[in-house]
């Protein structure tokens, strides 16, 4: 993608996000860009965030869900109840185990894919191959060919696929690129922080047993590793193993990555190196770090990563957030507030986030959702919506997801291998070091077969 498109796409999203604030008092959020048209979507992963995503869906746009698929009966039991709920039609979406049979039996416009991390390629890449346009969470897959396949796979077959990276979504976070950075109050900037101190990684340590009877284990495992089943795999706790996942850098550092570099408009980083492992809680069964430093070095600025799952946040108002470095000031974002500082005279700005829940009054009650978090994957699905319609690059488009993934891949690689990397975004490869690029694709378990850019 060129500059100047991604920066046409990105003017046409902010404009549309803030026509879809001024009406959301009285119409509904992004009532005008979105309500004219009825899409036939599915959920593949009806867990937490499978089920959050797709409310705000419905939230925005009168779409019909028609069919919802999890490997866990019980899960899916309850959400085709809570989707009939919250559905204006009160219609029953049917309801199956496999996400193959949903993909061939069913006639889509759109199907949102909310797998753990390990089952994102595979469905992806099916769903754009039978036509439908794709939200897939974040990050893209567990190794960095699969997100190549997947990206391939997207314009080979010309569909439109959002990352669920809503950070460039979040209304007070767009004004904080636009007001803050955009018009010059930083200055110049050469030092990034990036952060996550929240005590997020698992800590128990429970015995193996059977998986319950309403849980395939087997297909929920897929193309991963199996591993001998506990209470900690399902549900919501897989991120506890790098099998599934690529731990909290994967989980968290992706997200302020991607938004530092939509902020600032950066690519690919030049060179990536991390240290860290398990240095403090050795009794878990979690396999992933609880300590981690990574850079990012994009050439003048270097953006540096940090989480500890012990301990406290310097600054406990920003637990996971970025703090920007410029020379005229600081600003410091995350999902709940900015905070901009001059150096010497200047006025400071802050912001908090916009919980909307006057005009969206079911988010005051609806079951785990992240409040603060609704008012961008909103944005999310508009933006989703409207490049549906025109065709054009979404704001958290594939390949952007790409690059963020990718980038954390290569940190978890660095602080395995202790190695700096160096990335050649052109042959997908890291440069003069072929046995790291060995490492960039995990085997897959038979009878799964892990997707080939060349071939999807």
């Amino acid at each position: 993608m060129s500059v100047k498109t991604l920066a046409m796409n990105r003017r046409k999203f902010i404009e549309v996000g803030a026509a879809g604030l001024a009406l959301s008092a009285t119409r509904g959020y992004g009532a005008d860009v979105t309500d004219h048209k009825v899409r036939r979507v599915a959920l593949i992963g009806c867990g937490w965030y499978g089920k959050s995503d797709l409310f705000r869906l419905i939230q925005v746009s009168p779409v019909e869900v028609v069919a919802l698929c999890d490997v866990d009966g019980r899960m899916l039991d309850e959400a085709v109840d809570m989707v009939a709920a919250r559905h204006r039609s009160k219609k029953r979406p049917r309801a199956y185990r496999d996400y193959r049979k949903l993909l061939a039996d069913e006639e889509l416009d759109l199907v949102l894919i909310q797998t753990p991390d390990h089952w994102h390629a595979l469905p992806m890449i099916d769903a754009v191959r039978r036509g439908l346009d794709v939200y897939v969470q974040k990050p893209l897959g567990v190794d960095i060919i699969e997100g190549e396949a997947m990206l391939a796979a997207a314009r080979k077959y010309g569909r439109v696929v959002q990352v669920g990276m809503q950070r460039r979504s979040t209304p007070h976070l767009i004004e904080a690129r636009n007001d803050i950075i955009k018009s010059g109050k930083l200055g110049k900037i050469a030092h990034v922080e990036i952060y996550c101190y929240y005590h997020m990684r698992a800590r128990q340590n429970p015995p193996v047993t059977a998986p319950p009877s309403h849980f395939d284990y087997e297909m929920w495992t897929g193309p991963a590793p199996l591993r001998p089943y506990t209470k900690l795999v399902h549900p919501r706790s897989w991120r506890a193993f790098m099998e599934y996942s690529n731990g909290i850098v994967g989980d968290m550092c992706v997200h302020m990555l991607d938004m530092v570099r939509w902020m600032l408009d950066l690519g690919w980083p030049l060179k990536v190196s991390s240290s860290g492992g398990i240095l403090v809680d050795k009794a878990s069964l979690a396999n992933t770090t609880d300590t981690q430093n990574a850079v990012f070095d994009f050439g003048d600025l270097q953006v540096v990563w940090q989480h500890r799952s012990w301990g406290d946040p310097p600054d406990p108002k920003y637990p996971w957030g970025a703090t920007i470095y410029g020379e005229k000031g600081t600003l410091k974002a995350s999902v709940n507030s900015f905070d901009f500082t001059p150096r010497g005279e200047g006025k400071a700005v802050h912001r908090d986030v916009a919980f909307e829940l006057d005009q969206y009054p079911e988010d005051r009650t609806e079951k785990d959702l992240e409040r603060h978090v609704a008012p961008a994957v909103r944005g999310h699905m508009i933006d989703f919506l409207n490049r549906i319609d025109d065709r054009g690059r979404p704001v958290s488009d594939i390949e952007e997801g790409h690059i963020s993934t990718t980038s954390c891949i290569l940190a978890n690689l660095a602080q395995q291998t202790g190695k700096t990397l160096t990335w050649d975004p052109k042959r997908g490869r890291v440069v003069g070091d072929e046995a790291v690029n060995e490492l960039l694709s995990r085997p897959y378990r038979a009878p799964w077969e892990h997707p080939d850019p060349s071939k999807v």
